[in-house]
């Protein structure tokens, strides 16, 4: 059977030993099918370098470069909230980092379901909104397991908190009371992401005999799976500027409450790399 070319040739031929050739019609017909011949010619040619220059990639490499991206384990986002905003559930505040403004509010402050020192109308027994429902779930799992907690203390204003620190300042003296009881501005109860906790009986009602009790063995074992850090810890007043206090916790969210955990970090201070701050500049 004749391919395209072959019955061109074959009809340029023909025509070519015809006796009309030198017609003005039949001259024209031979330029067009010469120029059809090369034109196809033209064509295989071009079709026959692409096919055996294509060399197909290998797919191994891609399998390879994906199975790398999956397997490649995450690391932890420091950046993910911010530690200066007063709003962030990651803020840091110290007595060399004070809040900004320094009488800043929470927008949204609730009271948790929960056992209460006070009653629902007392300004301390409101936290953030944020924390919440972290701080409801830690206390019912609590519960469950032998340990009754009840909120002592959560939000305090910029006055509230003023009023506090000069109470302490009278009766134990100023060198004292820094240690345990912040400046206004510079507390984490005015961010309402801070609370003391303690038994529902008031046994070691904030005093540092409530980590000896089954609620502050249970606190600081299992707070971290709620989002919470024990935030003054015994050995490291001179990174935080506070003495031991097993009863204050600090929400950070799951997340980091989780890495610091994993990490044996136990101050954010560390834990973000900033400046100790044992005292106020």
């Amino acid at each position: 059977m004749y391919d395209k070319t072959s019955y061109m040739a074959i009809y340029f031929t023909h025509f070519a030993n015809a006796s009309i050739m030198p017609s003005m019609f039949h001259s024209r017909m031979l330029i067009a099918l010469i120029l059809a011949i090369v034109a196809i010619g033209g064509i295989r040619v071009i079709n026959a370098r692409t096919e055996s220059d294509v060399t197909p990639l290998p797919n191994t490499r891609l399998s390879e470069q994906r199975d790398a991206i999956v397997t490649q384990p995450p690391g932890f986002n420091k950046n993910l909230y911010a530690i200066s905003d007063p709003s962030s559930i990651w803020v840091v505040v110290n007595k060399r980092r004070p809040l900004s403004p320094k009488t800043y509010t929470p927008s949204q402050l609730v009271v948790p379901n929960m056992p209460l020192r006070l009653g629902t109308g007392s300004s301390e027994m409101r936290v953030s909104a944020a924390m919440s429902a972290a701080l409801e779930q830690m206390a019912l799992a609590a519960k469950k397991e032998g340990a009754n907690l009840m909120l002592a203390s959560g939000y305090r204003s910029y006055g509230s908190q003023s009023a506090i620190y000069s109470s302490h300042v009278k009766t134990y003296g100023q060198v004292s009371a820094d240690r345990q009881s912040a400046r206004p501005g510079h507390s984490e109860h005015q961010t309402g992401l801070a609370a003391d906790l303690e038994p529902s009986n008031r046994a070691c009602e904030i005093a540092q005999c409530f980590g000896t009790l089954a609620e502050g063995k249970w606190l600081a074992a299992n707070a971290y799976k709620y989002g919470f850090i024990i935030r003054y810890q015994s050995d490291k007043e001179a990174v935080t500027g506070y003495m031991y206090e097993p009863w204050h916790v600090r929400y950070v969210g799951v997340g980091l409450a989780t890495e610091m955990n994993k990490q044996a970090i136990t101050t954010l201070e560390e834990f973000f790399g900033l400046p100790a701050a044992p005292g106020y500049e």
